[in-house]
């Protein structure tokens, strides 16, 4: 999950990033309207936590610019303006929650994962043969036996399992779950997917994950990923 905080005052974006970070989720964080309206149109997000004072566009006409594209990602506008009206105004003019500052961040977590949940076509609980992924509890299970990820891992694994049967590119799961852009040098992914295939494949007869080559990696049962031309890795 991509999130794109719009925040100007440093301390706050910063605060947001690490938490959400924290959490699981790819962060970007811009600090004016102009950078936030530019990021939106270039970049598919799946919220965007939106301040209303920015120092160049007010919140409300970046909130009308997202809400003019075609691809619409939640919005959860933060802001002091605490009257009824400001947030009535907000609400009204597209956004799909408000919370005033200040605020806790446990609420803001919880508001951030009713929206992206809102957002996603796709089941709460996703399913592989005997590979099952709670998105809510965020729980990971095989053969019903618990198996404990990382926040990565646990982001790497459900970006796949959404996918499933669909070949995935490096540059596609860095952009997915990392705030940063695939330099075509780092082995991070690599290096992700042996941590995932020792948790969730090495222990099981069938294994998951499987090397697509020339592409990247694929999760799916055996008989689909053969047909799609994958080549399972053995560690």
């Amino acid at each position: 999950m991509r999130v794109l905080v719009v925040e100007d005052e440093k301390r706050i974006a910063d605060f947001l990033s690490r938490g959400l970070q924290s959490a699981g989720y790819a962060v970007d964080v811009v600090h004016t309207g102009g950078e936030a309206i530019e990021r939106v149109h270039t970049t598919e997000y799946d919220l965007v936590v939106l301040d209303l004072g920015l120092p160049d566009v007010d919140g409300l006409q970046v909130l009308q610019k997202i809400k003019n594209r075609k691809t619409i990602p939640p919005v959860l506008i933060l802001s002091a303006r605490d009257s009824v009206d400001d947030r009535v105004r907000g609400l009204e003019q597209g956004a799909d929650d408000y919370l005033v500052k200040p605020f806790a961040f446990v609420e803001l977590l919880a508001r951030a994962r009713v929206l992206l949940r809102r957002g996603q076509p796709t089941p709460e609980k996703l399913q592989v043969a005997d590979l099952s992924l709670d998105c809510i509890r965020r729980k990971v299970t095989r053969n019903s036996e618990n198996i404990e990820l990382a926040p990565k891992e646990f982001s790497i694994l459900e970006y796949m399992m959404r996918n499933r049967g669909r070949p995935l590119s490096r540059t596609m799961i860095v952009e997915h779950v990392w705030d940063m852009d695939y330099d075509g040098l780092t082995n991070i992914v690599d290096v992700y997917i042996r941590h995932l295939r020792s948790k969730i494949d090495d222990r099981f007869p069938i294994k998951m994950i499987h090397t697509v080559r020339g592409i990247g990696y694929m999760l799916d049962a055996p008989e689909t990923a053969q047909s799609a031309g994958a080549e399972q890795v053995i560690a």
